[in-house]
């Protein structure tokens, strides 16, 4: 089968347990990525598919992400520059077509793909799903389909439609899948029970293949370990940093990891003392397997994690999906919210003393943990796969 990815770290690691899962259970898995991933993708034993990287990733994405005409666009483009690579690869004497098309869930060339070579498509969701696109994004889609900025741009996804032999399919039409799994634990859709279960399966993207390989150890005598990480794309943010240094830099027993990205300086956070660890890049899940403590942008894939590995966040989202997950992670009572222009080190050690000093924590996180197992991951996705591809067969 092909798997058509999103070229993105949040897109592309939690696909990566469904891929090693069904490796091992012996198909073909064929992952279309960009060169950036390639390795990553190769660990899993699937054979990447090398397509043209036209995502801007070396950016902070924080102003792109404010465009949702300009981000949707991009896209877009990625989908137009990746569809040569698939037809060339699937048109090759001797390469069978695939039996089945699974795709993120904004690489529209997997869409594209199952059309022209007549297999069936399941789309990968790596956030909440919504049935309103008009209300979805904060409105983004919307936008990006109504909006005289945007004409242009719909324009030419429709002429990319037709010529590809779907002249009676818009750009919104492929938000509305036949088929989805949600790589989203089921706890982090607040409507989950409401959706077509027919249509939307919510399976966890459970463990990518990294863990176990990746190592981080606690330092002993600690009594509490502090993630900070704001993801991949949004780290340009020197205050929240500063506030996260202020706030548990010195404090007796505590210890800080610190995932800074690469657009900001160790010169401008100033002198740390000894119990911060900074790091540009930390194994994620290996220090979340040791953590007390999470303080996240709440992208769905560090969201997860601290649900999967029973950690309570102190969210602070930027952009995107990250304000409806930081909502979901505090009524799911495991989270508070700190919005950018509130975070300082005074509201910060108030909230993380509330979360850890709460007695049914605990309690709260077992739970979720639980429920997130439940779910299924890498596992139960592969069963519904084969389960679609079994119905392909006939």
């Amino acid at each position: 089968m092909c798997l058509v990815g999103l070229s993105a770290p949040g897109h592309v690691f939690p696909c990566l347990g469904l891929a090693r899962e069904l490796v091992d259970r012996g198909h073909r898995v064929t992952y279309a990525v960009t060169e950036r991933f390639a390795a990553t993708v190769a660990a899993t034993g699937a054979e990447p598919l090398l397509c043209p990287e036209t995502l801007p990733l070396d950016t902070d994405l924080a102003a792109l992400a404010s465009d949702p005409v300009k981000l949707t666009t991009l896209l877009f483009e990625e989908s137009v520059a990746a569809l040569p690579s698939l037809l060339e690869h699937y048109g090759r004497g001797g390469v069978a077509a695939p039996e089945l098309v699974l795709h993120d869930s904004g690489a529209y060339a997997g869409v594209v793909l199952a059309h022209r070579l007549g297999v069936p498509a399941v789309q990968l969701a790596t956030h909440m799903i919504s049935e309103d696109w008009s209300d979805a994004d904060g409105g983004a889609q919307s936008a990006v389909f109504t909006s005289e900025a945007a004409r242009s741009y719909a324009d030419r996804f429709r002429e990319w439609l037709t010529a590809n032999g779907m002249p009676d399919t818009g750009p919104d039409d492929l938000d509305r899948p036949r088929r989805a799994l949600a790589l989203v634990p089921s706890a982090m859709q607040p409507d989950a029970d409401s959706l077509d279960p027919a249509v939307y399966s919510f399976v966890g993207a459970g463990p990518d293949g990294r863990i176990g390989r990746e190592r981080w150890s606690r330092p002993a005598d600690v009594e509490r370990v502090v993630l900070v990480s704001l993801g991949s794309g949004f780290t340009r943010r020197p205050h929240v940093y500063r506030a996260c240094v202020e706030a548990f830099g010195g404090r007796p027993g505590w210890h800080v990891v610190l995932q800074i990205g690469r657009h900001v300086s160790l010169e401008e956070l100033g002198e740390l003392p000894g119990n911060v660890e900074p790091h540009d890049w930390v194994p994620q899940a290996a220090v979340l397997a040791e953590a007390d403590l999470f303080v996240t942008h709440a992208g769905m894939g560090g969201s997860q994690e601290g649900l999967a590995f029973g950690v309570p966040m102190v969210a602070v989202p930027q952009a995107l999906d990250q304000f409806d997950n930081a909502d979901r992670l505090c009524a799911l009572g495991v989270a508070r919210r700190l919005d950018n222009h509130a975070f300082t080190a005074r509201a910060l050690r108030r909230a993380a003393d509330e979360l850890l000093d709460d007695p049914a924590m605990p309690t709260r996180l077992a739970a979720l943990r639980a429920a997130v197992r439940a779910d299924g991951g890498p596992r139960r996705a592969a069963d519904l796969v084969e389960r679609e591809v079994a119905a392909a067969r006939g």
